[in-house]
């Protein structure tokens, strides 16, 4: 059994001071946002044994607000160049990757539309809500936790796996925790 939980960076400032999109920072609901879901992840174990991040500044900002909110969590961390504007096919190839360190939860930390379009292409079943909230968008600060019945990350495929829970921002905020 495989877990697979694709995290879209929080909310971003319009421009970054460069002018890069690279370069976009989060913005202050960005980092409130990052650090309650890290609040929640770490109240939903199981947690990630390795983490996959964009190597773009609102990814890694991202990561380093939820990794703050589980300090006893203490994943292999790679910064992943791929992960910037992958579309499934570099998101596929990111996530076999991983097979070489054999982590049985993998995060990866990313943008869309490729996370998007990465969760509806391997989700087969699963929370039905979540999976309705899905079928529009993967909003900002939010992450779908998808499991897979395989023994290596290079058997993934698509139309596979099994979503667990989708959790974002609005709706723990909606719900409370």
């Amino acid at each position: 059994m495989r877990r697979l939980m694709l995290f879209r960076h929080a909310k971003t400032e319009a421009d970054a001071p460069s002018g890069k999109d690279f370069d976009r920072r989060l913005d202050d609901r960005g980092r409130g946002d990052a650090a309650l879901m890290g609040g929640w992840l770490n109240s939903h174990p199981p947690h990630p044994d390795m983490v996959c991040v964009s190597t773009a500044m609102r990814t890694r900002q991202t990561w380093d607000l939820i990794s703050a909110a589980m300090p006893s969590n203490k994943p292999t961390v790679e910064h992943v160049e791929e992960l910037y504007g992958a579309g499934l096919e570099e998101i596929l190839a990111v996530i076999r990757d991983a097979a070489v360190q054999d982590p049985r939860r993998l995060m990866l930390v990313g943008h869309n539309p490729g996370l998007h379009e990465m969760a509806l292409g391997l989700i087969k079943d699963g929370d039905y809500d979540g999976r309705k909230a899905l079928s529009d968008n993967l909003p900002t600060g939010s992450v779908a936790i998808i499991d897979f019945a395989i023994d290596s990350w290079n058997d993934i495929a698509f139309r596979s796996g099994t979503l667990v829970t989708f959790a974002s921002p609005k709706l723990l905020k909606g719900i409370g925790q």
